[in-house]
């Protein structure tokens, strides 16, 4: 264990000199490989403040059930047993009924129609139920809401049913499209880092050659001449990732001042939040994995050629 530790500490050291050796390529490098992270990662960071925001806009959308006029007060009260069973076999939730008077009262109260709607003389508003549904998130619950609204629908005595959860569909669904836009953003961005990885190791192993032929001379195993490269190529992936998240986290600045001016016209104090310990930490190890994807492929082919 402790001479396969010893190898790998040389490795890196090895990895290491080389890179400072050309501090102004290796910077340059950095430079593309880290443009090609920071889209991803600032896709990321926003995707990640928009998922809070839109699970608590969503938490209790409204299937409004309005019945007939012909149904009497004695009718409507019958229906809240059959109205519960179909809400429990579809999750549970909330259900109030809204006689037609206290309906007409708030339409009042929140149109200021008060003085038109008295000249009509008689109440032009049904009865109706009002069922809030918990824990509705995301485009999966909206099926849900669907059949339950088709349950309620079929009830003998219900005239009209409306779901107002149409909007979070639709923002489920802007979700899905930015999750996979960015994921096909990354996988495209990961292959340029790859090549340029690549790129940049095959030039290194070409510097290098008169040295790796020696060493061949002298018994080096292939894993002991590889084995620095491999370093190199994710030591180049963790510094670009280091320094594609510093530049993300830098541009939220001016981005957060605009957002909270325009988040002040809502009473709201919305930010832009950078990516918690454990996501960065993750995209770290990923830039690094790239890196020595990149450096692994271009080593096994180089190599081999001057074997």
């Amino acid at each position: 264990m402790k001479g396969w530790l010893r190898q790998h500490r040389f490795a890196l050291a090895v990895a290491c000199n080389h890179l400072l050796k050309s501090p102004a390529s290796f910077a340059l490098n950095v430079l593309v490989v880290a443009i090609a992270f920071a889209l991803p990662i600032a896709g990321l960071t926003l995707l990640e403040n928009i998922r809070p925001v839109s699970a608590q806009l969503a938490v209790e959308p409204e299937i409004s059930v309005f019945l007939d006029m012909q149904t009497s007060r004695e009718q409507a009260a019958a229906l809240a047993p059959a109205i519960r069973r179909a809400l429990h076999e579809h999750g549970g939730g909330k259900l109030e009924f809204v006689p037609r008077e206290q309906a007409l009262a708030a339409l009042k109260t929140r149109s200021g129609l008060s003085e038109a709607l008295s000249t009509l003389g008689s109440n032009p508003l049904p009865d109706g139920y009002v069922v809030k549904l918990p824990g509705f998130q995301d485009a999966a619950d909206a099926a849900r809401v669907d059949a339950l609204a088709a349950r309620l629908q079929a009830l003998q005595g219900v005239e009209t049913v409306q779901v107002d959860s149409a909007w979070i569909k639709r923002l489920a669904a802007l979700l899905r499209i930015l999750q996979l836009s960015l994921l096909l953003l990354a996988a495209t961005l990961g292959a340029v880092v790859i090549a340029v990885i690549f790129n940049t190791i095959r030039l290194q192993v070409m510097t290098q050659r008169e040295e790796i032929e020696i060493s061949r001379l002298v018994g080096a195993t292939d894993a002991f001449i590889h084995r620095p490269f491999y370093y190199s190529g994710a030591l180049l992936g963790l510094c670009a990732g280091a320094a594609a998240m510093g530049a993300v986290m830098l541009a939220l600045q001016p981005l957060n001042r605009a957002i909270t001016e325009f988040a002040r016209l809502y009473a709201s104090d919305f930010q832009l939040a950078p990516l918690g310990l454990a996501p960065t930490l993750a995209l770290l190890a990923a830039s690094a994995l790239l890196g020595l994807a990149g450096a692994m492929l271009s080593v096994k082919r180089h190599l081999a050629r001057l074997a």
